[in-house]
């Protein structure tokens, strides 16, 4: 992504007739939030001096202490490609500041940079993320409205006239690259209607940006197609759920850290090693922020290709953690239980620090597990010292609870609003009557 100053944007949006600029920021929630700005207020909003009431946001503050400031990111300005009629919009992705100038606790995207420091005071200068968001695409009714209706029948890697999805996907790609999004691969995933778009991996923060901004423009250009793009993780019993494997590495200077050229079996430096035991050692734990939906729990079973068991592997997709062949700067630990509803950046403020957890008290990573997990019996798994991650929302809630080192990584505000907002979702889905509960049992009883 290019680097801008504060005369560059101005000139930009000169040239580009501008008229619009949405300052962007995410709530604990993972939802996008915008204050919309006309040009004139520009420079204002360049100096830091467009402010917002926190508290009409989810889990940001009472209102006798509402007044937040937009700090934008100078290197976030983009202009969208699919607003030229009438002059264009542009965004800028914002962190949240106090009145004070100190930065908001309950903002996410702050949230990941403390965590960061904690990285960098370690020696490491960088956290990189490759994510691989899929999502589902279901035909629009004559309302506007989500159907379940699928646009195709394809499968994994398929092409037209099976993947009737190929059009959008291919004018998704094209706005993004506008955008200035390097993207790496584009295909259908394995259950129907289902896509996968791969963007080149960045440091931590600009990957968070980038999955918020690749959400809106699928959403949006999925809309001109006649079609609903949903990242919901299972919106269809029986078939595959979207994930977002996290391709993850640390950095010091131009070295990866991961990569030991003399170690004898993978390649793998003792780094490494300890990030893998920092995750697996917090996987139950830390699995309430990288699935943090009821429907989360529905994608994490058997027999879907999604991990619902705490190994590892280099040869083996079953586990939570596989290790891609690529090595050299591409060496990376695939966590592949993360789905596409995590509020990205919450989600690796806690991967990070599960696995600086691991370097700091210089866990050992246990063997890893060349075999199916989905074929052992649950003896032979605990034989292995393979554990479950949560079967359900309340269980992660519970185990997070229990984990200082994860609620350390989400800090008190966003910890309390979350688990809040999260236990309110749990009781209503546990109180409300399922339609699978009619059709089991009316007849029966």
């Amino acid at each position: 992504m290019p680097k801008f100053t504060r005369e560059e944007i101005l000139k930009d949006a000169k040239e580009q007739n501008v008229k619009f600029i949405r300052l962007q920021f995410t709530d604990i929630l993972g939802t996008i939030k915008n204050v919309e700005i006309p040009l004139s207020q520009l420079e204002k909003a360049l100096d830091n001096k467009i402010m917002f009431d926190g508290s009409s946001i989810e889990g940001f503050v009472r209102i006798e202490e509402s007044d937040m400031y937009l700090y934008p990111d100078y290197n976030t300005w983009v202009i969208f490609p699919w607003t030229a009629e009438k002059g264009k919009v542009a965004r800028l992705i914002c962190d949240i500041y106090n009145p004070d100038g100190t930065p908001f606790a309950g903002d996410p995207r702050n949230n990941l940079k403390r965590v960061l420091k904690e990285m960098e005071d370690l020696g490491y200068t960088q956290f990189n993320l490759g994510p691989e968001p899929e999502f589902f695409l279901f035909k629009l009714n004559e309302k506007n409205e989500p159907t379940l209706e699928l646009n195709d029948n394809g499968g994994y890697f398929d092409l037209a006239p099976t993947d009737l999805g190929e059009n959008c996907r291919r004018d998704i790609v094209l706005e993004l690259e506008e955008m200035g999004f390097e993207i790496e691969a584009s295909h259908h995933e394995v259950a129907p209607g289902q896509h996968e778009i791969d963007f080149k991996y960045a440091d931590a923060v600009t990957a968070c940006d980038n999955i918020q901004t690749f959400k809106l423009v699928v959403k949006t250009i999925a809309r001109k197609h006649g079609l609903h793009a949903t990242f919901m993780p299972k919106p269809l019993f029986g078939v595959n759920g979207s994930g977002m494997h996290s391709n993850l590495s640390l950095f010091k200077g131009k070295e990866n850290a991961f990569y030991d050229p003399g170690e004898e079996k993978l390649q793998l430096s003792e780094t490494a090693y300890q990030f893998i035991a920092g995750i697996m050692k917090h996987a139950p734990n830390f699995t309430a922020v990288t699935n943090p939906t009821v429907n989360s729990y529905k994608r994490l079973v058997p027999g879907y290709e999604a991990p619902c068991y705490v190994a590892w592997s280099a040869r083996n997709r079953s586990p939570l953690m596989r290790i891609p062949a690529s090595r050299g700067l591409s060496t990376r630990v695939e966590v592949r239980s993360v789905d596409p509803s995590a509020n990205p950046y919450l989600a690796m403020a806690v991967l990070l620090k599960a696995g600086l957890d691991g370097i700091k008290n210089k866990l050992q990573a246990p063997a890893p597990v060349d075999r199916n997990i989905y074929v052992m019996t649950k003896e032979e798994r605990e034989e292995a010292g393979i554990i479950d991650l949560p079967g359900t929302l309340l269980q992660a809630l519970e185990n997070l609870k229990s984990d200082e080192v994860m609620t350390e990584a989400l800090g008190d505000h966003i910890l309390e609003h979350f688990l809040e907002a999260k236990e309110i979702e749990w009781d209503m889905f546990r109180t409300q009557v399922h339609q699978w509960e009619r059709d089991q049992y009316i007849e029966m009883y």
